[in-house]
């Protein structure tokens, strides 16, 4: 286990603290943008041997309902995913990134779709021999056949660039198809193969959602949390995805706090603030002459730019 683990976050040099953020902090949230409509009906659909989140529009003469399965435009090509249900609020995403539901998936294509799960499983171990045989350090995380067009996609996690030229020319004399070779960050893979949190749940980003708020150690640290990287990592390496989810609950009950080392004068003594509970609404000061207490937040008055507290 790496150094980033054994140690608290305050121990780590800004660099390692990084490491546990995200690599893309880009995040675009709808939700705060009133300027576009998205056309209606808009439908969230599933992407399910990557658990990818996609939303799309479709036309009403196709009426949807959760559990059907349509055909799409992927970044890959078109493909099946499955319709999780009507949207009316889309969260992070681009009005760009809306595609149109080409048709609804007939039996023929389920079928399909069934016959391709028995042929990556298969591709799955022809790559990872492959892989051995070329000597490359590469760990394959899912294969998957398009529906609709002649490839298959090989995703693969790895520490370093891999140089796999020679390996794709060997899988196209296999496969006789288009090979196509994707390299993905921790957060990809954990989405892909999915499994259980330290809460004893399924990971937020295989059974929630792919499209959370990336997350910082700002948000740890505005929560109150214990910084202590093995407590507020997930098994990806990545500060909990769930740490996003209250974060804005807290920022906006902060607003109404005083900070974290102000004092003011209460009860004949200075106190200073030690402790905010936002989701309890409690203060906890401590005063020069050795108390310590904890105040209802609704107490604290904010008067011309000074903190006091109401009788």
């Amino acid at each position: 286990m790496s150094e980033v683990f054994e140690n608290d976050i305050d121990q780590l040099d800004e660099k390692e603290l990084l490491s546990l953020e995200d690599d893309n902090n880009e995040y675009h949230d709808s939700a705060f943008d009133g300027k576009f409509v998205y056309p209606s009906p808009l439908y969230k659909v599933k992407l399910e041997y990557s658990s990818e989140g996609v939303y799309a529009t479709s036309k009403p003469e196709f009426d949807l309902q959760p559990g059907d399965y349509v055909i799409i435009p992927t970044r890959y090509g078109k493909d099946l995913a499955r319709v999780l249900g009507l949207s009316k609020e889309p969260i992070g995403i681009k009005p760009s990134e809306v595609v149109d539901v080409e048709r609804k998936a007939n039996q023929d294509d389920l079928i399909k779709y069934e016959s391709f799960k028995e042929k990556e499983e298969k591709a799955f171990k022809i790559f990872q021999e492959k892989v051995e045989a070329h000597h490359l350090e590469m760990k394959l995380i899912a294969t998957h056949y398009l529906l609709e067009e002649q490839k298959v996609i090989f995703f693969f996690s790895a520490d370093n660039r891999v140089d796999f030229r020679e390996l794709v020319k060997d899988l196209v004399s296999v496969f006789k198809m288009r090979i196509e070779l994707r390299q993905i960050g921790v957060r990809d893979e954990s989405r892909i193969t999915g499994g259980l949190g330290v809460c004893g749940r399924p990971y937020c980003c295989h059974a929630v959602s792919d499209r959370l708020r990336p997350v910082s150690i700002r948000m740890a640290k505005d929560q109150n949390l214990s910084l202590n990287s093995m407590k507020i990592s997930g098994q990806c390496g990545r500060l909990l995805c769930c740490l996003s989810y209250e974060f804005e609950c807290y920022t906006e009950a902060r607003k109404k706090l005083p900070t974290e080392g102000i004092r003011l004068f209460y009860d004949g003594t200075n106190f200073r603030v030690m402790e905010i509970n936002p989701l309890a609404a409690m203060v906890k000061m401590q005063g020069d002459d050795g108390r310590v207490l904890e105040v209802a937040a609704s107490r604290f008055v904010n008067k011309d730019g000074k903190w006091r507290i109401s009788d």
